[in-house]
């Protein structure tokens, strides 16, 4: 709490040193505020600089004082830095006769403090002019196609597109994002014709970026975030072979650059777009088939063993997906409900999250499953949350009566209104492959298993909630 209160009053501190008169156009540097110190004038290109820098400074401030990290400071600090781009963008646009570089500097203002509207209106004057330097003039196109893309401003988007292609010199990280936002500005628009070409563009600039070994990292992220557009916009198309072909080229291209990681995410995405398009033995083929490749594509040994590992704790989920759900062995309570079986809930979605007192990363799901359970479940969902008993809790040793009680102390206390459900052995654990924890089952109203996977992030989560509103609406 001290270290919190010193960053509070930090802040403050440094807030007040800021010596700005908005109506007269004047920032000022904080060491105006010192006696017998000249003020000196912040041009908009210093605005921006200090702006752009906040989150940089900032987090080295924390690390001096040892002041703890949470989310929380850093999305205050994110909302801190908006603020003070904002506050600078409100005085630069006092001034009298902003021209060249000003001009610019006051777009990415604009950009920094989220201001759509002031960032286009800005960067487009800058790119007018004649003394627009080729480099400054092509980033700031490539802002306003990513600005007009995240508005729904499609027509305009593609306008200042074409003139950036026309033009040179053309990046590749700005033309992947480019392509990028105007796929997924498509995608939400339902336009998956229109959105294919644009996630192919983003694809290709982001496997050149991903070969550069300086850029690879980088390059490696938005090649995911590309590559799965691509599949999208083909999947969602009904374009199968289209649409196998984009997870194939990932599995590729991930083994040429080495990254197991990757190679197992679109390997594994292309085997469960089999499974759920109806095509299980070509899936159980191409898991069998992707081991081979990947000893045989990863150079380095320990590249190999982990891209292989990776798929073998997939294997069982692969077997019972699709296939009808096996009823829960060994249930000793069923709590606040009565219990029932899975055959009953025939008609209903199931989500079963098998999770553990003693398991930390569980927690992360439960604010999810919550708002699923209160929100979704006038709509057919029915949320399980299944554990087991295993004779302690909080470092205690119980015995199975005591641990009923305390689950049921815990429910309170986390606010889990969906029902809970202990087993007295890990007979259904291992019916789903569910031994790591957390793990998540959902089946469908016709009682199969359509998604299984285990661990949970933020990404995940949301990968579950599509799921689980994809399965909603299939009656």
């Amino acid at each position: 709490m001290f270290r919190i209160m010193k960053f509070l009053i930090g802040f403050l501190v440094l807030a007040a040193s800021f010596a700005i008169n908005a109506q007269s156009g004047r920032a000022v540097s904080q060491n105006a505020a010192k006696p017998g110190v000249e003020k000196v004038e912040l041009t908009v290109k210093q605005m921006f600089d200090e702006a752009n820098a906040y989150n940089k400074t900032k987090f080295a401030e924390y690390e001096k004082n040892k002041t703890p990290y949470s989310e929380n400071l850093r999305l205050q600090t994110e909302r801190e830095k908006k603020q003070l781009a904002a506050k600078y963008a409100s005085i630069a646009s006092a001034r009298a006769g902003l021209a060249g570089e000003d001009l610019y500097y006051l777009g990415f203002l604009h950009w920094i403090a989220e201001n759509f509207d002031g960032t286009t209106q800005n960067l487009l004057k800058f790119t007018s002019q004649e003394n627009a330097g080729p480099d400054r003039a092509q980033t700031a196109r490539s802002i306003v196609v990513v600005v007009y893309a995240k508005q729904k401003k499609l027509v305009e988007a593609e306008k200042v597109l074409s003139e950036y292609l026309a033009k040179q010199p053309q990046k590749l990280t700005e033309r992947s994002r480019m392509e990028g936002e105007l796929a997924k500005a498509y995608q939400s628009e339902k336009d998956f014709a229109k959105m294919a070409p644009h996630a192919e563009e983003a694809y290709k600039a982001s496997k050149a970026l991903a070969e550069d070994p300086n850029s690879r990292t980088r390059g490696l992220d938005e090649l995911l975030d590309s590559g799965m557009l691509v599949f999208e916009a083909y999947r969602d198309q009904n374009k199968t072979k289209e649409a196998d072909t984009a997870l194939n080229d990932m599995q590729t291209f991930a083994a040429k650059v080495g990254s197991p990681t990757f190679f197992y995410y679109a390997t594994d995405k292309l085997i469960t777009y089999m499974l759920e398009t109806g095509r299980k033995p070509l899936a159980m083929e191409t898991y069998l088939s992707s081991l081979i490749k990947a000893g045989r594509d990863f150079q380095l040994k320990g590249q190999q063993a982990d891209a292989i590992d990776r798929l073998k704790r997939r294997e069982k989920h692969y077997k019972i997906l699709q296939e009808p759900a096996s009823e829960l062995f060994s249930v000793e309570a069923w709590f606040p409900g009565e219990p029932r079986t899975l055959q009953a809930l025939r008609g209903k979605v199931v989500l079963l999250d098998f999770w553990a007192t003693w398991c930390t990363p569980c927690f992360e799901a439960f604010p999810a499953l919550s708002e699923w359970h209160q929100d979704l479940g006038p709509e057919g969902l029915v949320v399980l949350g299944v554990t087991r008993f295993y004779g302690q809790a909080e470092g205690f040793k119980m015995d199975n009566p005591n641990e009923i009680d305390f689950l049921k102390r815990f429910k309170v206390k986390q606010k889990l209104a969906y029902d809970f459900v202990v087993l007295s052995d890990q007979q259904t654990q291992m019916a789903y492959d569910a031994m790591a924890l957390p793990t998540t089952v959902l089946i469908d109203r016709k009682g199969k298993i359509r998604y299984i996977e285990a661990g949970t992030s933020t990404s995940r989560i949301e990968d579950l909630r599509q799921m689980i509103l994809k399965l909603l609406a299939e009656k």
